[in-house]
């Protein structure tokens, strides 16, 4: 059986950070705190965590950004308002909103693994998010108690 690292509270209070301030901060505070704390693995797998799921947040905005300027820009060029009437493109008009509530939902997803994962990390479980979370074991090359992969 393998041992358990257990983390220091120190390293806990890192973990928790590392997720927390990523409402605030964005990338910036996880990338802090995974810069500082490299030597320790715990603080490195949830912060690293964290940055990743910045990261993916956002190419999902820049994706969601990109649909609204295509549909601006074929709405420009496609829509032919009436003569004196300066209305908006109806693709604008129907996928702005769709666009913004889906940013909001990405905003209230990462709100919610935030607290859950910064409690799990306060707790000093070895929490990792789906998808993500083994991303980041492999990036770290650490197993799932935090022992070193060879």
């Amino acid at each position: 059986m393998i041992n358990q690292l257990v983390p220091t509270p120190d390293e806990r209070t890192m973990g928790t950070l590392a997720h927390v301030l990523q409402l605030v901060g964005g990338f910036i505070a996880p990338l802090i705190i995974f810069l500082i704390k490299r030597d320790s693995r715990f603080v490195s797998f949830h912060a690293l965590q964290a940055l990743l799921l910045q990261a993916l947040y956002f190419l999902v905005v820049m994706l969601m950004m990109g649909a609204i300027f295509a549909a601006v820009i074929a709405g420009v060029a496609f829509h032919q308002p009436a003569a004196g009437n300066n209305s908006l493109p109806p693709a604008f008009v129907v996928l702005f909103p769709l666009v913004w509530l889906g940013m909001m939902g990405w905003w209230v997803f990462i709100l919610v693994v935030a607290i859950v994962y910064g409690i799990k990390a306060g707790r000093g479980e070895w929490a990792e998010y789906p998808v993500l979370g083994r991303l980041a074991r492999r990036l770290l090359k650490i197993g799932p108690r935090g022992e070193f992969l060879t």
